[in-house]
């Protein structure tokens, strides 16, 4: 009895808790007990308010669960590490290992454009003359290459007419046929523009061609060096020094540089905005059109990004014209996303399904690529050429798998449209910085300062080129302002919010606070004690 209160009936009970309780209207239904008209009224409007109060929860915790996100925009501004730059001169190498190869395939690109087009283009076009790059400790397995490996005839370009338009003329389309396996299914891989699709077909033959190279090819000890291409850089106004770039190669864009690939050393630290503290370089930008077909591009590919991040320059990254300086100003954005209730993102991408081919940290397009390749390896039996392979697997090569082109065509068009799974299997990174490009372009250099510059580079790094301003060009890539506008979700419901709005849905019905929802469980346990006190003695008085 010291520690609960007992009561001699239900409504002994019941009029206390009305008498005492702090919930605003239940006093009224014990004063106006004389009055059964008003009793009922104050009754169903305690009820209408509980009812009003748990809709008003519901529609609290609906929303919360829905787990609805809010956008807040912040300023910083503080020194940072200046970003990654790559740089590609357009220009890939022919290797010796598939060199018979490459000019069997020139001369069917020289056909078919004769064909097509009634042009003779092999002494403006092709080079069957140009320097073959040679690899070491490769004699073996390119023996093995030009005995094995034939050119398919099966994939000749074709002009095919399309149906007629409104205005009664006639479009023609030009592409090549692609079959499965047994013939059965063939569709064709056509393109209106002509450039188009020779282009497209030159690069289908050129990856079964560079399918017969090893995996990793060493051109380390290759005598080009970065100073054929890069003629003067500095950066703040100090010389780059020669741990300050990586070089690899790229089947497409070709011998390609990153500078401050790593974004650890000090000395890219980037202390004041400004044109003077950016990077400026004088690039060689001529093109010896070692596989023209490639890229009908001049000049010089350059692409900005992230550290330890894999650039992928063929979906981003812009073109350098010769003969142009070019100035680009940079501005930085932070992305900073919550993640798990709230949306699909991951830190650094170890929770991802998807195994990563890439030895760089985790992109969204790096992990498109792993996605798709692990794909097109389970269902054609090999891996797309431009995207690293996973260990086992072998390149696609017409000359293997002759339905290759068509599977694959088939795959990346259902990628394109989001019919693979990849884009549900692949989320953003949480965190993530975005670079805003502004770019001016001038003529450079002038025509009153052209000829002592060029001077300038034959005594310093051997320029030799006598052609009028446009095989050189100048880049300077520099931050506009250090301060960086960074972008974070936040929960637009949290845990304190929705427990204060309950709060003011409480006072607002009831006029009450959290120790009146104590005194409702106080009531709930007097209620549930008081019942079976009762039941226990009913249950003694038929024993007895």
């Amino acid at each position: 009895e010291g520690l609960i209160e007992f009561y001699d009936s239900f409504r002994d009970m019941f009029e206390f808790f009305c008498k005492n309780t702090t919930i605003h209207g239940t006093i009224r239904l014990v004063c106006s007990d004389s009055n059964r008209m008003k009793t009922a009224f104050w009754t169903l409007l305690l009820l209408a308010s509980f009812g009003m109060l748990y809709w008003q929860f519901a529609l609290m915790f609906s929303q919360y669960w829905a787990y609805p996100v809010v956008l807040t925009m912040s300023m910083h501004s503080e020194p940072k590490m200046f970003p990654a730059i790559t740089i590609c001169n357009l220009d890939p190498y022919r290797f010796e290992l598939v060199s018979e190869h490459l000019v069997q395939l020139d001369h069917m690109a020289e056909e078919s454009i004769a064909f097509l087009y009634g042009i003779n283009t092999s002494a403006s076009l092709f080079h069957m003359n140009e320097k073959n790059i040679h690899v070491k400790d490769l004699s073996r397995i390119g023996n093995l290459s030009r005995s094995s490996f034939k050119l398919s005839q099966n994939f000749s370009l074709l002009r095919m007419s399309d149906h007629s338009n409104r205005s009664g003329k006639k479009h023609s389309s030009v592409g090549f046929r692609l079959c499965n396996a047994t013939g059965g299914n063939c569709f064709y891989k056509t393109y209106s523009s002509g450039m188009d699709a020779i282009l497209e077909w030159y690069r289908f033959h050129y990856m079964n061609i560079m399918s017969q190279l090893p995996v990793i090819v060493n051109i380390s000890d290759h005598e080009e060096q970065i100073e054929d291409m890069v003629y003067s850089c500095q950066y703040d106004g100090e010389p780059c020094r020669p741990s300050d770039y990586v070089h690899f190669h790229h089947p497409v864009f070709g011998s390609c540089y990153t500078f401050n690939s790593k974004g650890t050393d000090p000395f890219w630290t980037a202390t004041k905005p400004g044109i003077p503290y950016g990077l400026s370089l004088i690039l060689r930008a001529e093109q010896k059109d070692h596989i023209p077909l490639l890229s009908t591009v001049a000049g010089v590919k350059v692409m900005i990004h992230n550290h330890n991040q894999t650039p992928f320059l063929e979906h981003e990254g812009f073109d350098i014209r010769p003969g142009i300086a070019t100035i680009i100003g940079i501005q930085q954005d932070e992305v900073n996303r919550l993640g798990g209730n709230y949306g699909k993102c991951t830190t650094n991408g170890n929770d991802v399904n998807v195994k990563l081919l890439y030895n760089n940290s985790y992109t969204l397009q790096a992990c498109l690529h792993s996605c798709f390749q692990h794909i097109m390896i389970r269902k054609c039996g090999c891996g797309y050429y431009y995207y690293p392979l996973p260990p086992g697997a072998e390149y696609c090569n017409y000359n293997k798998q002759p339905a290759w082109g068509h599977c694959f065509y088939q795959l990346y068009n259902r990628l394109r449209n989001h019919h693979l799974n990849c884009f549900d299997q692949c989320p953003k990174p949480c965190r993530e910085s975005l670079y805003k490009v502004s770019a001016g372009t001038a003529k450079w250099p002038s025509g009153k300062s052209q000829d002592w510059i060029r001077q300038a580079l034959r005594h310093q790094n051997g320029y030799n080129s006598t052609s009028n301003r446009l095989d050189i060009a100048k880049v300077t890539i520099f931050y506009q302002q250090l301060n960086y506008e960074s972008v974070n979700e936040s929960p637009l419901l949290s845990e304190n919010l929705l427990l204060s709005s309950m709060g003011s849905q409480w006072s607002l019905w009831f006029g009450s606070s959290v120790l009146s929802v104590v005194e409702m469980f106080e009531l709930l346990i007097d209620t549930l004690v008081l019942s079976l006190l009762f039941c226990y003695q009913r249950f003694r008085s038929k024993k007895t």
